[in-house]
């Protein structure tokens, strides 16, 4: 797993890559990404596969908001990346969400 962040000049915004490998998506036939960005849309952001059964997604967010998300996999299983920048528990469901902070 792993997350890279990609400030731009022009923008007050970055551009973050999140990518993991086919065995950290529990060989999953689909990744998606769910957070603060997208309202928790589970279908709106799926990771697209690369070569070797990866999945990565790259997606622009403004700065100066930390934003908590997590990887759904097609069967159904959440899971946290343990390369984000830090966690929060949420009030909802008491499971850790992961943050990226920007």
């Amino acid at each position: 797993m792993s997350i890279t962040k990609n400030f731009l000049k022009t923008r007050a915004s970055c551009k973050v890559r999140f990518s993991l490998s086919a065995q950290e998506a529990f060989d999953a036939e689909g990744v998606f990404l769910a957070g603060d960005f997208n309202d928790w849309n589970l279908a709106s952001h799926p990771m697209k596969r690369v070569k070797g059964n990866g999945f990565n997604l790259e997606i622009e967010l403004p700065l100066g908001i930390d934003y908590r998300f997590r990887y759904l996999t097609d069967t159904g299983t959440w899971f946290n990346d343990p390369e984000a920048d830090a966690y929060v528990v949420c009030v909802f469901t008491g499971e850790e969400n992961f943050l990226v902070k920007l």
